[in-house]
């Protein structure tokens, strides 16, 4: 493994993370939270530490929202102040990815970049990064790549990359389709096809390639991000990023562009197992943390004690648990609330954030 020359990625740092609620809370999201096997370092300090290998801490690129560019800058000291781009406000990935390839371009005009969610796990980094070497081969070449993770189960809570042939352009695989989260039997005849990948979200692409299919879908996305990568190069960003941002569309890489792009067979896949998930419910985080004996997951160094009780979830603040006779339960103690449910319904645990506002207790999300 070495760097990648030219290689600016780019990680989102945003989302709400609202089926991780209580842990994820609207001013600590769960991107700023150790959740994965490493207690000591955060999802978005374990992203970076797997992508610097790559790129070296110059070229790395941090786009998030104003309210978490200070908890970013407190765990991120040593990023370059100009590689930390704060959004004013949410406007789905489309528009944060673009700005970045914009600002990789005006730096470098044959910048390759891309884009890695912070609050992502991957317990493999080497086959990680073979993976993202392997795919910036091919995006030199124009194609936008994606990363297709092979399926381990007919998941609903993810996305699916319908893949094609080999590619002539080097390593990996053309793209056919992209279907967002399927119903349950869609899911299972997608995995029994052998030919469907989940969507992880991530992404290697040439700036120039990506802009240019910006610039063809959504031109005023492409308009405003360029001026304001201008202005970030000029030295005046925030004020202009400030004044342009409203104005740009609120839309998913993946419905905005990337789709378009491979009606037109313009993406490339990369399939890979890496140990990757997207620890998007407390059911998911269990399976990238060590249980004991009964299947019992401790988060955060919980201290539970189970008797006759199994595969329960177990977050805690500051004061113990004690589990009798139960099992598959989420048990999340956040200080100030607390959570019980089945793990069967960790899929559902976004909707009581609603609820709780709803209640007039916004306080606590």
């Amino acid at each position: 493994m070495s760097t990648i020359p030219r290689f600016f990625p780019a990680i989102p740092a945003g989302g709400s993370g609202t089926r991780l609620w209580p842990l994820s809370r609207t001013g600590r999201p769960k991107f700023l939270l150790p959740l994965g096997p490493d207690p000591a370092r955060s999802l978005l300090q374990a992203t970076v530490d797997r992508l610097l290998p790559l790129c070296g801490l110059d070229r790395l690129l941090v786009v998030t929202g104003e309210a978490h560019s200070a908890a970013v800058r407190g765990q991120l000291p040593h990023l370059p102040p100009a590689n930390l781009i704060a959004e004013p406000s949410a406007r789905n990935s489309a528009a944060p990815i673009a700005l970045a390839a914009a600002i990789a371009h005006e730096r470098d005009p044959d910048a390759l970049t891309g884009s890695f969610a912070a609050d992502h796990v991957v317990t493999d980094p080497a086959a990680f990064q073979a993976v993202i070497e392997a795919a910036a081969q091919v995006a030199a070449e124009g194609l936008l790549v994606t990363v297709g993770l092979r399926p381990l189960r007919p998941d609903t809570g993810y996305g699916y990359i319908e893949a094609g042939g080999p590619l002539t352009q080097g390593p990996g695989l053309a793209v056919r389709s992209f279907t967002e989260k399927p119903d349950a039997a869609t899911a299972r005849e997608y995995v029994a096809t052998g030919s469907y990948l989940w969507n992880a979200g991530m992404f290697v692409w040439r700036a120039d390639a990506l802009l240019a299919e910006v610039e063809r879908q959504l031109p005023g996305l492409h308009d405003g991000v360029r001026r304001i990568a201008a202005a970030y190069a000029a030295g005046d960003g925030p004020q202009v990023h400030a004044e342009i941002w409203p104005t740009l569309p609120t839309v998913s890489i993946d419905v905005g562009i990337v789709e378009g792009a491979a009606q037109r067979g313009r993406v490339a896949c990369m399939p890979a197992d890496f140990g990757w998930t997207d620890v998007g419910t407390f059911d998911s985080l269990a399976a990238v943390l060590p249980g004991d004996a009964a299947g019992n997951v401790r988060v955060g160094g919980a201290e539970v004690l189970a008797v006759d009780s199994a595969r329960c979830v177990v977050s805690a603040a500051g004061r113990p648990v004690v589990l009798l006779g139960v099992h598959d339960l989420v048990v999340v103690d956040a200080g100030d609330v607390v959570l019980v449910c089945p793990r069967e319904r960790a899929q559902d645990v976004g909707v009581l954030v609603g609820a709780v506002r709803d209640a007039g207790r916004g306080g606590l999300t």
